[in-house]
């Protein structure tokens, strides 16, 4: 098994626990994921090129499928390597790879590189905010992702919704930290539908 599988394997699990709270009657599939979400208009494929292209600093590599019982006829996992301690992972819709949820999970590591390597996280984090929020200049993003970050401290789960988008924050401290966006489905108030 290669050198980097072991933190690979310990992320998903870390991904599977933090977000097994937003499973609604469908435990089975992908429980970080709300049931029925819907899918950001843009394949995995896409998505990189253009994150790639607007961060060339920060590199995003192929994403690769990951195998998973839990998956389900319309649903793909993959994951990306960023380094060491740091993974970008999707949840696609089968079929067109269009992304349901992108996550970045920052695993910490002890000693003088931790600093280092937390900030390194936060930019990937501001980046992934920013790709989803392009309204959002470098600064607002930054600071949009410490308010999520600060609100969802030591908190299994923080989830904060903003127009069609979901911010999910997972914080288990020493085990990792999880940053997700997600899209949902507006649905029409009562009050809005009977104007209509």
């Amino acid at each position: 098994m290669k050198r980097w599988a072991h933190p690979f394997l310990l992320c998903f699990t870390l991904l599977s626990a933090s977000f097994s709270l937003f499973a609604v009657d469908a435990p089975a599939t992908a429980p970080y994921l709300l049931q029925g979400a819907p899918s950001f208009d843009q394949s995995i494929s896409q998505f990189r090129e253009t994150f790639n292209h607007d961060n060339p600093k920060l590199p995003l590599g192929e994403f690769r499928a990951i195998d998973s019982a839990r998956d389900t006829p319309t649903l793909t996992r993959a994951a990306s390597k960023i380094n060491e301690n740091l993974y970008a992972s999707t949840a696609l819709e089968r079929g067109t790879l269009k992304i349901k949820s992108m996550q970045i999970t920052w695993l910490p590591i002890q000693g003088p590189e931790q600093k280092a390597a937390k900030a390194k996280a936060l930019e990937y984090m501001s980046a992934i905010l920013r790709a989803f929020t392009p309204v959002l200049t470098k600064a607002q993003s930054q600071q949009k992702l410490q308010k999520l970050l600060t609100s969802g401290k030591n908190k299994r789960y923080y989830a904060e919704t903003e127009g069609a988008i979901r911010y999910v924050v997972a914080d288990n401290g020493e085990k990792g930290l999880t940053f997700a966006v997600e899209p949902i489905k507006l649905a029409l108030s009562d009050a809005l539908g009977g104007a209509n």
